[in-house]
C-alpha cells in the first residue's frame, strides 16, 4: 500500500483532514449539547494523526530531497483545518511526490551522507522503520497528554 512516497503521504494527508472533521464535530457537539466526550475522542484521534502526518512529512521530505519551503509548508499545513489536501495536490502537481523510495545509493554525491545512508538502511527495513516511527509518535503523544491540552486545563 505504501510502495511509494506519494501513497504514504496521500493517505496521511487525507487522514489528517478526516481527523479535523472528527475534532470539529466534537467541538460542535460540546457546544450544542454540553457533551464533551466528542472533543475527547475527536481531539485524541486528531492529535495522534497530526503527529503521524508530521512524521510522514519529514520522512517523505527527506526521501524526496525537498528544500526548506516545501517541507515547512507540508508540516505546517496540518495546523490549518483541511490544508493537507491542497498541500498534497500542490506537492503532487509540482512533481515533489514523484518517484520511489530511495532504497539504493546512486551516483548523486548526496547519497554518501551519513543521514542518507541511515535513511536507506531503515527504508530497506520498512517494518522496523514503521515500528520506530509509531513508537516515537506514541511516546510524544503520551508526553503531550501529560503536559496537557493547548490553552491549559479547565
Amino acid at each position: 500500500m505504501f510502495r511509494t512516497p506519494l501513497n504514504l503521504f496521500r493517505v496521511l494527508a487525507v487522514a489528517e483532514a478526516i481527523s479535523w472533521t472528527l475534532l470539529i464535530a466534537g467541538i460542535v457537539l460540546r457546544a450544542t449539547t454540553d457533551v464533551a466526550i466528542g472533543v475527547t475522542v475527536g481531539g485524541g484521534i486528531h492529535g495522534f494523526v497530526f503527529l503521524s502526518y508530521g512524521a510522514t512529512a519529514v520522512l517523505v521530505a527527506k526521501n524526496q530531497r525537498w528544500g526548506v519551503l516545501p517541507t515547512v509548508v507540508a508540516i505546517g499545513s496540518a495546523i490549518v483545518p483541511y490544508a493537507t489536501i491542497p498541500t498534497e495536490l500542490w506537492l503532487h502537481g509540482t512533481g515533489r511526490l514523484a518517484g520511489e523510495w530511495r532504497l539504493a545509493a546512486t551516483d548523486d554525491p548526496r547519497d554518501s551522507a551519513w543521514h542518507d545512508r541511515l535513511m536507506r538502511w531503515f527504508l530497506n527495513r520498512a517494518w522496523l522503520l514503521a515500528v520506530l516511527i509509531a513508537l516515537a509518535v506514541v511516546v510524544l503523544y503520551v508526553v503531550l497528554l501529560i503536559v496537557g491540552p493547548p490553552g491549559g486545563r479547565d
